[in-house]
């Protein structure tokens, strides 16, 4: 997985590329980990995304628990696939996705 990211004042993007999985979800831990101090805008963009697995959903949701004492999460460009994935978890209900 390739994550990029893009802070601009107290707003950040995330690009992710490629799979959130069992071997890549630390990775994006640990990245956000580092990067979420100060931010109150969070974006992921999952444009090139392709799979998000459980380990995956966890980091997503201690970052929207991190993001609800501090700001605001929002994840933008999601494909077919990790739609039906959120649906099917209930993500989509605790998820704000544009």
């Amino acid at each position: 997985m390739i994550i990029g990211t893009n802070k601009s004042g107290n707003a950040l993007t995330v690009s992710l590329e490629g799979r959130l999985d069992t071997v890549t979800a630390p990775e994006l831990d640990a990245a956000l980990k580092a990067a979420l101090p100060g931010v109150a805008d969070l974006i992921f963009d999952f444009a090139k995304l392709e799979y998000v697995s459980s380990a995956g959903l966890r980091v997503l949701l201690s970052a929207q628990k991190t993001m609800n004492a501090q700001g605001k999460m929002r994840i933008r460009n999601v494909n077919e696939t990790i739609t039906e994935i959120f649906d099917v978890t209930g993500f989509s209900d605790i998820l704000t996705i544009e």
